[in-house]
């Protein structure tokens, strides 16, 4: 974390977010894989609060966006159209949610 440390002892905010984006890129990535549906994965937009400051190691948690929405993106690359879908995650630090991303990817067809 060291690199990431603001004046303040915490993390920079920026750092949280991206780790945050990462881990729900990581989410589409190995779910499309794993229903053998590729595409390129481009986050659109994300809406980052943060609830607390970080001031030691944290975990970013992603969720699986609901079956409506999953089914709306796979039916949408199936037909080679682009298709977008949100996927929450949240950041833990010391047991404690720290802050929460909302990621908008649109997944280009292959």
């Amino acid at each position: 974390m060291a690199p990431n440390i603001n004046h303040q002892d915490t993390v920079f905010g920026g750092s949280v977010s991206a780790v945050a984006i990462l881990s729900t890129w990581t989410l589409l990535h190995v779910r499309l894989g794993s229903e053998c549906a590729g595409g390129q994965i481009v986050i659109y937009r994300n809406t980052m609060l943060y609830d607390r400051p970080i001031t030691t190691g944290f975990t970013a948690i992603a969720s699986m966006p609901d079956a409506d929405a999953w089914a709306r993106l796979l039916k949408t690359l199936n037909r080679k159209k682009m298709a977008r879908i949100s996927v929450p995650s949240v950041l833990i630090c010391e047991g404690h949610q720290v802050g929460a991303l909302e990621g908008e990817f649109v997944v280009l067809p292959e």
